[in-house]
């Protein structure tokens, strides 16, 4: 082979192996650009629910797949609203009646509170073991209060306002679903009077002080 000959084919070798290497290289970049980063890059993160406990109560019409709603007890703004939501039953219970009377004839004058207040002491010593086990016993009971004459109370006009206020605060003070000031009372006089009792006394509510 002539050295010219030599040379062409050695320039020839030379360009080609130059043009196979520069392929290579772009195509090796072209893949690492499409690969996923896996270097120190961390997990996403797991959502885990947990579902909350609650009691619930199935809607109306629906079935156990649907939607279901949290169980609430209702519960009354204010004592005034308490009153205004009880019943006036036609038939009063004598031992209600009996508890309705003491509110009336010791507090119909004064506030809801202090009617309620008068109301639970009533129901407190019914409670208590050292009083009668009934209101009306309770009521009843010689020398405790000074509107029982002869055994009996006074005539009610059951029409009225204040009788069906008293009711209504009767059946609260039954219940329990108001607390009074005076939780727990078993005594109560007229603020003007100072009997000089040694009780552990609990509040002052419109016109009467109560103790235990």
């Amino acid at each position: 082979m002539s050295p010219k000959l030599k040379n062409a084919s050695i320039i020839a070798t030379g360009a080609m192996i130059l043009s196979i290497l520069a392929s290579a290289g772009g195509s090796g970049a072209a893949a690492e650009s499409l690969s996923p980063v896996t270097a120190n890059q961390e997990p996403a993160p797991q959502i885990i629910i947990q579902p909350v406990e609650t009691d619930t109560v199935l809607a109306p019409g629906t079935d156990s797949a649907e939607v279901q709603l949290p169980v609430t007890e209702p519960k009354a703004q204010s004592l005034a609203a308490l009153v205004s939501a009880q019943p006036q039953p036609a038939d009063l219970s004598r031992e209600l009646n009996c508890l309705a009377g003491a509110i009336y004839f010791e507090a119909k004058s004064e506030s809801l509170v202090g009617q309620l207040a008068v109301g639970r002491v009533v129901v407190a010593r019914s409670k208590s073991g050292r009083f009668p086990e009934s209101y009306c016993g309770v009521v009843f009971q010689r020398s405790q209060f000074s509107f029982v004459r002869g055994g009996t109370m006074p005539a009610i006009p059951k029409a009225s306002r204040d009788w069906k206020e008293a009711v209504a605060i009767a059946q609260i003070a039954h219940a329990g679903t108001w607390q009074s000031p005076a939780e727990g009372a078993l005594f109560f006089h007229a603020a003007y009077v100072s009997p000089g009792w040694r009780l552990k006394r609990l509040a002052r509510i419109d016109n009467h002080v109560f103790y235990r």
